[in-house]
């Protein structure tokens, strides 16, 4: 992977630069906004980068040129995540953002590990509209489609303001190159290349991308799945977020998965055995945040090895006199690689900066555990 001399289009970084990254790509007509009410929440387990299409939000209109196509949108993408020093990464877009990680999925399958591709299509209904649309916007500028975008993007009786200026502002020419854009994408033939899992969401009362196109998609991409959302339009991310959410997360929550892993390879299968055979209704809240928060996502981060973050953890248990938790990852040291010596060293230094009771009672807790494990 190389750094890109390019210009980039304007974006956001949100979230932490260890977690797994999560690129969001807009809709015609939109800014980096449309994920205003979504963005915030799947920062907290990603780094989210949301990016701007040329010649709307902050990028620059020189970024396209009349006759683009999806695949030079698609380059933008991945000369930003180069630029952010990103090598594969999960893509959720909406509508053309959708198309673009259709197109990145068949044609960068080495950039891409998740998908999952809102009120889009492998086609958007031929080419004339959107020629014609093209024409119109290069003549009189982006006011008229603006004025007609509520009928086409949200429910009866809902209405983003911000996302309608937002088209309202938009460059006509770069408008213009991104309908040629749509104009002669159609990815249909190509859709039953793409390996990796695949989320659709359909806007059940759309009328740019009707569900049926969604359908379409998920009937040729193998192992897609598919959900339809009552009461949403083609923006469903802005009118039904709390929805859209709780679909992106399941589907990039790949922490509970990854957090069980590692927390069996640290604690050893029968601790975590036992823990989910106590599980109740009361419990698997708070057993499913222990998964993903805890293992899933603290961890899990290289900052730190296992074995540094043994001694942590140790050290943080003699300090609250959490005994039966220090004997759990005493073991769970061992089995990160630390020595005998190595545990006595840290309650040794726990001695001077936690105190010499708090020490004694955990050096007991450890000597009966090593013995357990005949290493005393």
């Amino acid at each position: 992977m190389t750094t890109s001399a390019r210009p980039l289009p304007h974006h956001r970084v949100e979230g932490s630069p260890s977690a797994p990254p999560l690129i969001l790509g807009p809709s015609l007509g939109t800014s980096l906004a449309l994920w205003d009410r979504v963005a915030p929440e799947l920062s907290v387990t990603h780094r989210v980068v949301r990016w701007d299409l040329p010649g709307h939000g902050g990028s620059d209109a020189g970024l396209i040129a009349a006759g683009a196509r999806v695949a030079d949108l698609a380059g933008l993408v991945l000369a930003l995540a180069d630029e952010l020093g990103i090598e594969r990464f999960a893509y959720a877009g909406v509508s053309l953002g959708g198309a673009v990680g259709l197109y990145l999925a068949v044609h960068h399958p080495e950039r891409i590990d998740r998908l999952a591709v809102l009120c889009s299509s492998a086609h958007f209904g031929g080419s004339l509209a959107w020629e014609e649309r093209a024409a119109l916007v290069r003549k009189e500028g982006t006011a008229g489609v603006a004025d007609s975008a509520p009928a086409r993007w949200f429910t009866p009786g809902f209405r983003d303001d911000r996302l309608v200026q937002d088209n309202r502002d938009a460059d006509p020419e770069a408008y213009a190159a991104c309908c040629d854009a749509l104009a002669a994408f159609d990815l249909r033939d190509r859709l039953a290349e793409i390996g990796v899992p695949t989320l659709l969401v359909a806007g059940r009362d759309d009328p740019a991308t009707p569900p049926a196109h969604l359908r379409e998609i998920a009937d040729a991409v193998p192992g897609a799945a598919l959900a339809e959302l009552a009461g949403a339009s083609h923006l469903a991310v802005a009118e039904r977020p709390e929805a859209v959410l709780g679909l992106l997360r399941t589907h990039f929550g790949t922490g509970v998965k990854r957090g069980m892993a590692v927390r069996r390879q640290v604690l050893g299968d029968a601790h975590v055995d036992r823990a989910q055979a106590r599980q109740t209704p009361f419990t698997a809240g708070f057993q499913d945040f222990i998964s993903r928060y805890a293992w899933g996502e603290i961890w899990t981060d290289e900052t730190l090895t296992r074995r540094e973050r043994s001694m942590v953890t140790m050290t943080a248990l003699v300090a609250h006199g959490h005994l039966d938790e220090l004997a759990m990852h005493v073991r769970a040291a061992l089995r990160n690689g630390l020595t005998p010596d190595e545990i006595g060293a840290v309650l040794q230094q726990c001695a001077v900066y936690v105190g010499v009771p708090a020490a004694n009672s955990a050096f007991a807790t450890a000597q009966r555990v090593l013995a357990e494990e005949g290493l005393a």
